[in-house]
């Protein structure tokens, strides 16, 4: 085929797409979302952000912890770190920020809810000396409640919260705070449309605590409410809580999003 002829059809493809509707990202293949570190200025912004030879510590409950050794917490190793999205954040930052020395920390645990990291925040925050704490914690305070196996409130929640960032602000004054809002996604497996309601209070709380300390904000539920656009709830999180491989992806995309 000449030249002129691979031209041509190469207009026409494009052309064809146009008429349909589909942008030059559908043509390319480009993914729903792109890595902010591929955005020079994103990129330069999230540079900027750490400090080197600064420790960053994700915390949470099952959804940080995604399955890691808990008998074996090592910084920068995979198998410490589980397979969510705390572990693609710290691969992706330590790859992009090579020269920096960051030392990265998950203390996930499932089924945790404040109180309970309240418990061990000495052992799994203070004593570690993070410059960086990123929490994701709220889902596991309304579920326990609603499956009878906890007697937590909205209200238990926010002041367990804000005593737990106090508590951390008086022991490390220098560290910035990274919070997650809590999210579920309904027409799965474990949740339905009678969740969201009553958990917005916990989301609610989340982001006014966020602001309250000014920390970064992460909105994980705006985001996958985007996603479902693309593909059902199911492909995201299976149970409406627990992210698949391309819900650990997108968050830890909107995480470095929220950093840039």
């Amino acid at each position: 085929m000449s030249n002129t002829k691979k031209n041509h059809g190469s207009q026409s493809r494009r052309q064809f797409f146009r008429s349909a509707g589909i942008g030059a990202a559908a043509m390319a293949g480009m993914p729903l979302m792109a890595n902010p570190m591929s955005d020079e200025v994103t990129a330069r912004k999230i540079t900027e952000f750490f400090s080197h030879g600064e420790v960053v510590l994700f915390q949470g409950d099952s959804i940080t912890d995604a399955g890691r050794n808990k008998q074996r917490e090592m910084p920068n190793e995979a198998s410490s770190f589980g397979a969510g999205y705390a572990h693609l954040i710290a691969a992706n930052l330590l790859e992009q920020l090579a020269g920096h020395g960051l030392t990265f920390y998950n203390r996930g645990i499932s089924g945790n809810k404040v109180f309970q990291l309240a418990d061990r925040w000495d052992k799994d925050c203070v004593d570690l000396k993070p410059g960086v704490l990123s929490i994701l914690i709220g889902v596991n305070d309304y579920w326990h409640f609603r499956n009878g196996n906890y007697d937590g409130t909205p209200e238990i929640y926010e002041n367990d919260f804000r005593k737990l960032l106090d508590r951390t602000r008086a022991a490390l004054p220098g560290i910035k705070l990274v919070i997650c809002q809590p999210f579920v996604l309904t027409g799965t497996s474990a949740v339905d449309e009678t969740w969201v309601e009553p958990f917005s209070a916990y989301q609610k709380i989340a982001s006014k605590i966020a602001t309250e300390f000014d920390a970064i904000w992460v909105p994980f539920q705006e985001a996958f409410n985007k996603a479902i656009e693309h593909a059902p709830a199911v492909y995201w999180a299976g149970d409406g809580v627990h992210p698949s491989m391309a819900g650990a992806q997108l968050m830890a995309i909107e995480w470095l999003k929220a950093i840039g």
